[in-house]
């Protein structure tokens, strides 16, 4: 038997004023993702012969990274009814059926949009199924109304429900399947007759009842169909998709010290027998290994981790950053756009950026690579095996040979041959007894502070006395 046809609308053309931002609600990120994206994923696991997004006229250039969906633009905001209507030069003539969802229910999982399709294709002749769900507080969502025999009669807006109806706590989650045949022809009997003066999808269930056809109700999860209207909103969907996060972390081999401090993105990698303590985040782009720890208060991002390395804690990995196996990165390391290759150890207080540094070298604490100068990045390049002395620079470009040692506290600003020992720093000075004399005069300076203030200064050598030099 052929596939049957199936197309999927999802409405991101609302304005999300309660959000009070410059920025489409839609691109809003959740686990570092603009929510829409969650939508687009999950009609995509329907595979669609259609996949159509509508969209404002202000969301613009924006609306190229909704592909492979295409994009129509509903001009006003008239209503969700006028919104789908938007899409009717692309689907005008499909024979299958329609699957229209928002684009700010993140939550959202293919298996609950195809049993509100599976509604829809049960019995024959039924021309709505739309989903529903019970949260704790009702609050303004429509309400479906059953009939005596389970069929969804209508959706009643909360601002034009009854106080019976209200009472109803199956509410509307905004997701619909629609028969392709009836759907335009329902769309155009809409009128904007509510308390919204709206066009509003919702009024199809009624008006496909009022022929005698048939509409089902699918009760689904209630995190499923949480919308996002406000930022407490967001802040609640960035909850449950971090719980769901985590819990897959746990499942596919990672130990969480202390899960609920623990912060993902959405295309985060982890291999097995990884151990992740508390307060650690995940930002997009990280793929890490087997057998890696990853201490306490680090931030990642844009990162590769190889296998059995050990990062932090209070380590920061920048976009850029691939550390190789076994490799050490310890407290107060920020890496940038760098290769640390194995069994490298940056132990301490250090940034490395723009820069490769070679197997088993040992970088001291308080190493920069000065990669910038103002207007422009440079490349260090430090070879294997090499030891790198605490509180050194390295002025780029450079290249530290392979083996070499440079001394503590060096400014190095050429290139240091294999093996060579480098050190740039001022020669040692010393006074003989010079630490006795400077405390007996800090001694007086404290005890007769208003004496030595009067008393008069003795000129030194290379400096002015008075008013010539």
């Amino acid at each position: 038997m052929s596939k049957q046809k199936t197309a999927v609308v999802i409405l991101a053309a609302g304005q999300g004023a309660r959000m009070k931002s410059m920025r489409p609600k839609v691109l809003h990120p959740i686990a570092g993702r603009p929510m829409i994206h969650y939508a687009l994923e999950a009609a995509s696991a329907l595979d669609p012969d259609e996949l159509v997004v509508v969209v404002d006229p202000g969301m613009g250039k924006l609306a190229e990274g909704f592909s492979p969906a295409r994009t129509v633009v509903q001009k006003k905001p008239l209503g969700t009814a006028d919104a789908v209507r938007a899409a009717r030069a692309t689907l005008e003539g499909f024979g299958g059926d329609v699957l229209v969802l928002f684009s700010d229910t993140p939550l959202i999982s293919p298996r609950t949009l195809a049993a509100v399709l599976g509604a829809l294709r049960k019995k024959a002749g039924t021309a709505v199924a739309a989903l529903g769900f019970r949260p704790d507080e009702p609050g303004e969502y429509g309400r479906l109304i059953l009939g005596s025999d389970g069929a969804l009669e209508r959706i009643v807006e909360y601002g034009d429900a009854s106080t019976g109806e209200k009472a109803v706590t199956l509410c509307n989650s905004g997701v619909m399947a629609i028969s392709g045949a009836r759907l335009f022809e329902l769309l155009d009997r809409v009128t904007p007759d509510n308390a919204k003066g709206e066009y509003q999808l919702t009024d199809i269930v009624r008006l496909a009842s009022g022929q005698g056809r048939r509409c089902a109700a699918v009760e689904g999860d209630g995190e499923e169909c949480l919308g996002v209207n406000s930022r407490a909103d967001l802040a609640v969907a960035e909850a449950a998709m971090q719980m769901r996060l985590r819990g897959a972390a746990m499942a596919g081999g990672a130990t969480l010290i202390d899960p609920t401090t623990v912060y993902f993105s959405f295309d985060t990698k982890l291999g097995r027998d990884i151990v992740i303590g508390p307060n650690v985040f995940f930002g997009p782009g990280v793929t890490v290994g087997n057998n890696v720890e990853i201490r306490a208060f680090c931030h990642i991002e844009g990162a590769r981790i190889g296998d059995g390395a050990a990062i932090g804690p209070f380590a920061r990995l920048r976009p850029g950053a691939e550390i190789g196996p076994s490799a050490h990165i310890g407290n107060f390391v920020e890496i940038k756009a760098a290769r640390v290759e194995e069994g490298v150890k940056i132990n301490h207080l250090t940034y490395v950026g723009d820069a490769r540094v070679g197997r088993d070298a040992n970088i001291g604490a308080g190493t920069i690579t000065c990669n910038y100068d103002g207007f422009d990045k440079h490349f260090t390049d430090i070879g294997a095996r090499v030891f790198i002395g605490s509180n050194t620079a390295l002025v780029a470009p450079v290249v530290i040979g392979d083996g070499a040692v440079i001394g503590a506290g060096s400014v190095i600003t050429g290139d240091v041959s294999k093996n060579a020992l480098a050190v740039a720093r001022a020669e040692q000075r010393e006074i003989q007894g010079g630490a006795a004399k400077y405390r007996a005069r800090k001694q007086v300076a404290k005890s007769q502070p208003s004496a030595v203030a009067k008393a008069p200064r003795k000129a030194r050598p290379g400096r002015m006395s008075g008013g010539k030099g």
